[in-house]
This record gives structure tokens, sequence and C-alpha cells, in this order.
């Protein structure tokens, strides 16, 4: 790594500060000390918490990822945010509104693509429109654009069985468009694919969210990914699950994360995630480095 390249500022709140609740702003997505536990497993364990006092806040158009060891509550975190589970305490507000429940529009999108086998692509893609009842004819407008967005107009009839898996990816990514949400929640999306699938996956979803101005939440351990898609990104402990730090990506071309690879300050963001995990002390990775 060139040492000559100046390190970005590293602006790490502090745990008291990053946990302290504020009052309900115009931030687009808001939390104020959120914590969640669960039962046992057995009899005669105590319950397990999964994340504490968590406090942030995302504008909307902002693209925030999370990062931190397997474990932590990362996952927990996006389930609450999508109102499937409700935390334990703290508030969780979304355009100022506490979330209570799901909402149409939030997103969901996992490392799996599950979509439904026996549905074609085009019908997978149009399944959430059929649940918020969006005419048919609409409903095949939409499609057809998105299908076309990410490469799989000629696959609009066939069946998930017969693509492969960056593009039942690049139909699952279509199908979370569809809905046009106002926030995805985004749980290791390109995980399961190879490098050079991932990469153009990256760079697709980089130049939608763009173009959409939409809202994101992506957990990640993918350290590149991290920094290469994102606004800020969020570090968190072990668990139980604390923020405790923040790095503003001070990058541009969000839209574009070959071009932000290629920036002089790109490596250094990289060098302080591997410091904040403690990487080089554990010998072990959270995950891919690339």
């Amino acid at each position: 790594m060139d040492t000559n390249v100046a390190r970005p500022i590293l602006k790490a709140a502090s745990l008291k500060d990053s946990t302290m609740p504020t009052p309900v702003s115009d931030w687009f997505l808001e939390l104020q000390g959120v914590s969640k536990s669960f039962a046992p497993r057995s009899e005669g364990e105590s319950r397990v918490e999964a994340i504490q006092n968590i406090s942030f806040n995302i504008h909307a158009h902002e693209v925030v990822s999370i990062i931190g060891p397997s474990g932590c509550g990362k996952s927990t975190l996006l389930n609450l945010i999508s109102g499937l589970e409700p935390p334990d305490s703290g508030k969780i507000f979304l355009k100022q509104k506490e979330v209570s429940e799901p909402s149409s529009t939030v997103a969901f999108m996992l490392q799996k693509d599950l979509l439904l086998p026996w549905r074609s692509i085009q019908q997978n893609v149009e399944f959430g429109l059929e649940m918020t009842k969006t005419p048919k004819a609409r409903r095949a407008e939409i499609a057809a654009e998105l299908l076309s967005r990410f490469g799989l107009k000629d696959f609009a009839r066939a069946f998930p069985t017969q693509l492969s898996g960056g593009m039942r990816q690049r139909a699952a990514l279509a199908r979370t468009m569809a809905l046009q949400p106002d926030l995805l929640l985004l749980d290791e999306p390109f995980s399961a694919v190879d490098a050079q699938t991932r990469l153009s996956l990256q760079r697709e979803l980089a130049l939608t969210l763009a173009q959409a101005k939409k809202a994101a939440l992506l957990i990640t351990h993918d350290l590149s990914e991290a920094v290469l898609l994102s606004d800020r990104v969020l570090v968190m402990s072990p668990r139980p699950g604390r923020i405790v730090s923040t790095i503003d990506i001070q990058l541009p071309a969000r839209e574009d994360p070959f071009q932000r690879r290629k920036h002089p300050s790109y490596p250094s963001y990289i060098e302080q995630l591997w410091d904040l995990l403690h990487i080089n002390e554990s010998g072990a990775t959270p995950g891919s480095q690339r």
C-alpha cells in the first residue's frame, strides 16, 4: 500500500455520543437506543442479547453499510427496521413515523434469491406487484423495463432453474426494485456469487440506487463492497452488537464502483476497516477483502 497517500479523516463516534437518543427529526431513517435479546435455546441458559442501545440516522437517498464480526446482530437489526420484529427497547422511525409493522415502502433482499421456481422470471418480478393489486398491464410494463435494465430481457419466460446464480440475483434485484421502495435493506445480497459476477452486480446496484435516488442499508462482510457502495460505513462490536465507529466515505462517483476503486484514497479506507475490526491482531477475517 502506498504510504504516501493521505489517509482520509476517520470520524469515529464515541459510544456515549452514538447511543444518545435524539428527538424525531427530518432524518429519513432514525434509530433511538434500540436493543434486542432472544429467549435461551435451553433451560438454564440466560437470554441472548443480540444488539444493545443502537442509535444512528440515515438521510434520504443515502447508502449506508454495516460491517462487524459474525453474530454481532447485523441481520437482527435489519429485521427490526423492516418491522418483522419489535425491539425490546428503543424506537425506530421511518419518515418520522414509528415502525411497528412491515411496510410496502421497505424492501428486503437476502443472500438467497428466493425466486419461486414454478413462476417465470417475469412472473417472479411481478409477484410483489400482484400483492399490491397493481393492474396487470402496469405490472408487465414495470417488469419489462426492469428485466431490460438488468440484462434479462431475453429470459423473461425462463424459469429460475434455467438461470445462473448471478442471473437469479439480478432477477431478485429487479423484483425488489419493482415495488419502488423508499428504503432497501440488503443482507449480503451478493455473497453467494463468484467474484466476477459480484463486481458486475455491485455496479448495477450502485447505478440503480443512484438513478432511483433510493436509501439503502447494506450488510456485508466484504470491506471493499462496503467502501465502494456506500456514503458511510458503520462498524459494530461483537455481540451484543453496538455501533462503535462511523466512517464517512469521501470518494466521488458512488454510482460507479469501478471508478471508486481507482481513487488513491480507496486503500486507506480498507486499511481503516481492517484496523477497526482487529483483523491483523486476531488473524481472522470477517469475509472477503477484495
